[in-house]
């Protein structure tokens, strides 16, 4: 009976308790349910408390939430070393205090963020239908998608055929983008409590390396964006990540977010941005299945402006060559896939769906 109270005692079995009652609550709730009680409640709340500490910190909190890590891994290590039992004894109690480690993972990241992969679709909430696009569809869209990046290039001050540089954007790009992404949810009735940081991500190529520009840590609150991006690719980016920062999962419900604050904005160069981001992925599903007629396109119909921005993006791109990408592939595919996103990878390209629904609740 004391070993049975011994055990009891024991709070790993409170945190593999915690992870197995949070998936449990992620499997059965309703997107209703969870729009309500979770996005639209709990993670208002979540999301308040963060700001408290990230406003306060002039560097990204996932600094220390490493530190943290390590320090708990070397105590781990050290624990395991001086522990007085026979080996076996030792391995199956790391073991155990792993599996308790991942299930406390499990729960603070559902319950900090997670949840809001199962929150109400956005096309839902803003009353429109998603359909797939048909290739006639992919080469009406590049077609039209060239004409606009064309004409809103030229619009752009001081502009020449050389590629943007990092002098072009605006001088408080993260409050700018903020600003930008909050009037758009504001506009469709979402909360937008406290202020998503948007932070720059040292040393350069640290994501771009595993082919991610940005990412967003539940655990600290905060986006972070890859140094090494191109400054053309910024805007857009430091909305998608904030996307998440405000309770969207999807990635192509953030792409479609960033792209709308962008193209919103009065200032022409992030109008041209957020259409010249969209257009990419217009350009890169027309391509995979027409090659050289999307060859034949590009050399006859995009502005030489455009193909130098383009160009340095690669160039910056190829500095930072990425390490096992089909491991880095499979592994986020399935992590997308575990959430609910059927598409995996693919479903950053759900932005081409969403913007094709708005466009027709639009002509309705």
């Amino acid at each position: 009976m004391s070993s049975f109270k011994q055990i009891l005692k024991d709070k790993r079995f409170i945190w593999i308790g915690l992870g197995l009652l949070a998936i449990l609550v992620r499997s059965v709730a309703s997107p209703a349910a969870i729009e309500q009680v979770y996005s639209r409640g709990i993670f208002v709340f979540v999301r308040t408390m963060f700001d408290v500490i990230t406003g306060i910190l002039p560097f990204a909190m996932v600094y220390l939430l490493f530190v943290v890590l390590v320090i708990l891994l070397v105590f781990t290590i050290k624990k395991v070393l001086t522990d007085s039992r026979k080996w076996p004894a030792r391995i199956g109690s790391a073991i155990f205090s792993l599996l308790a480690f991942i299930s406390g993972v499990i729960f603070f990241f559902l319950v900090l963020w997670g949840y809001n992969y199962g929150r109400v679709p956005i096309e839902q909430q803003m009353g429109f239908e998603t359909t797939p696009l048909s290739l006639e569809d992919l080469k009406m869209e590049l077609d039209s998608t060239t004409k606009v990046i064309t004409r809103l290039r030229a619009k752009i001050p001081n502009i020449t055929d050389s590629a943007i540089n990092q002098s072009f954007l605006p001088l408080e790009l993260e409050e700018t983008m903020h600003d930008a992404l909050v009037d758009i949810l504001r506009k469709h009735n979402y909360p937008t409590p406290g202020y998503v940081r948007g932070r720059l991500l040292w040393p350069k190529g640290l994501l771009l390396r595993i082919s991610t520009a940005g990412v967003y840590i539940p655990f600290t609150g905060e986006g972070h964006i890859d140094a090494g991006l191109h400054p053309i690719q910024l805007p857009f980016v430091t909305a998608h990540e904030m996307s998440h920062g405000y309770g969207f999962g999807d990635e192509g419900t953030c792409n479609f977010l960033a792209y709308l604050a962008c193209i919103d904005s009065e200032n022409p160069l992030l109008q041209y941005i957020g259409y010249f981001s969209y257009w990419r992925y217009v350009a890169s599903n027309y391509r995979r299945y027409q090659r050289e007629e999307y060859k034949e396109f590009y050399e006859a119909r995009v502005p030489e402006g455009v193909k130098n921005d383009l160009r340095a993006i690669y160039v910056e791109m190829d500095k930072y060559p990425d390490i096992l990408p089909k491991v880095r592939d499979a592994v986020y595919n399935n992590y997308l896939k575990a959430q609910g996103i059927s598409e995996g990878i693919q479903n950053y390209s759900r932005i081409l769906m969403l913007e094709k629904g708005r466009k027709r609740l639009m002509e309705d």
